[in-house]
């Protein structure tokens, strides 16, 4: 980057905020505006410290503000990345390695378990199943370029999904394959403070809120084949749903 470059870095004499402050707005304001792409690195601590004339502590701050913001990833003896952020349409039924592909991430699972199980009496009432019903379970963190996105927990009937470790990244993939992909779906968003292990498991401090989703998918037939809880960094997510007027209701 250019000397000139910083120029919209440097400090305010008239704000009376913070140095830190500063140059973590205008770096956010830059970041959000689109200046910089996903995985890019940004300046080194070092480097804007140098440029804009300020203490190092200054620079870390800003940075370390832009990190719990989840604008950026810190990478140890690499250097600070935009963070990738999804938003995600509420009137498409996609999975979430379709929508990172859409945006040119790259998806991808980290397993924590793939088991078969009997289905727990909340799995037996929103799948429509009987008791003593066995159903796969899929436990996994979700990732964009390595980046932790949400944790996830699905139950299908094992008559839809009778090998768990056949799924390798995408689920909806490969319910297509075998003639079992949903067709519909009613999902239910609310905010959720974190525990200790979900916090340890998503990269944020304990206590910070999430956005709790609940997915049960049906299918063709109209038969329940998948229940989903995901638990999804709000810092890196964003829901919108496109809204339109009826014609001939204005007051």
């Amino acid at each position: 980057m250019s000397v000139d470059a910083f120029a919209e870095f440097r400090p305010d004499a008239r704000d009376s905020s913070p140095l830190y402050v500063q140059l973590a707005r205008k770096l956010a304001r830059a970041v959000r505006d689109g200046r910089y792409q996903v995985d890019q690195a940004l300046p080194s601590e070092r480097n804007l410290s140098e440029q804009l004339d300020v203490s190092r502590v200054t620079a870390r701050k800003a940075i370390d503000q832009l990190v719990e913001e989840g604008l950026i990833l810190r990478r140890r003896g690499s250097g600070n990345y935009i963070a990738p952020r999804l938003e995600q349409p509420l009137s498409r039924l996609s999975s979430f390695s379709e929508e990172l592909q859409r945006r040119g991430f790259v998806p991808g699972s980290r397993w924590l378990g793939r088991s078969i199980g009997s289905a727990t009496a909340a799995e037996r009432q929103s799948l429509g199943l009987a008791r003593g019903s066995r159903v796969a379970h899929l436990e996994r963190l979700r990732l964009a370029n390595d980046a932790v996105m949400a944790y996830e927990l699905s139950a299908l009937p094992v008559a839809v999904l009778p090998d768990p470790l056949l799924v390798k990244t995408s689920l909806y993939r490969y319910l297509e394959r075998i003639g079992h992909a949903p067709v519909r779906a009613r999902q239910h968003i609310q905010a959720l403070n974190t525990s200790d292990w979900l916090a340890l498991q998503l990269g944020v401090p304990a206590g910070q809120a999430v956005l709790f989703i609940t997915r049960i998918g049906y299918g063709e037939a109209g038969q329940a084949v998948e229940l989903t809880h995901s638990y999804c960094r709000n810092d890196y997510y964003d829901f919108v749903v496109e809204l339109k007027r009826e014609a001939g209701n204005g007051s």
